[in-house]
């Protein structure tokens, strides 16, 4: 068992547990264009912070709205807006879920031919000894590199 990678994962999932809670789903507007009305900043204000002109942070709020805005753009117009940039990937499910999931179906995938086999020979396993088979062979596939192998 690769008893750091489970920490790592269950770690992962303890920080980002609020996060998947939280509603971060931007404004229609997009955060930036959002920010900067609610806080009554005009956009030549923002652009003097940034030294630009008021076209650039129009077309920044453009492009943040259309989900193309770089990073390091979105950062420098949120720092002009007193604000901080969080940057996360939030899996939808927990990690520790996802990997045990692609385990489950790795599992099916590789038993799949050899279960047939051995009902069509009369040789299947009782439910119980299969259920206990399929949890060793789970745990192994849990923590083999092999895991994410297509």
């Amino acid at each position: 068992m690769n008893v750091q990678r489970q920490l790592a994962r269950r770690r992962l999932d303890e920080r980002l547990a609020l996060t998947r809670k939280a509603d971060l789903t931007p404004p229609r507007a997009g955060w930036l264009r959002a920010i900067r009305d609610a806080l009554g900043m005009p956009a030549r204000h923002v652009a003097g912070e940034l030294g630009v002109n008021t076209n650039a942070v129009f077309a920044m709020e453009r492009s943040e709205q259309a989900g193309k805005i770089r990073l390091d753009t979105l950062r420098r117009a949120a720092d002009a807006l007193d604000c901080d940039v969080v940057y996360a990937l939030v899996p939808r499910s927990s990690l520790a879920g996802t990997v045990e999931a692609a385990a489950g179906r790795a599992l099916r995938r590789s038993t799949e031919t050899v279960r047939r086999t051995m009902i069509l020979e009369d040789q299947g396993l009782d439910n119980e000894e299969l259920a206990a088979q399929e949890r060793v062979l789970l745990n192994e596939l849990i923590d083999s590199r092999d895991l994410w192998r297509a």
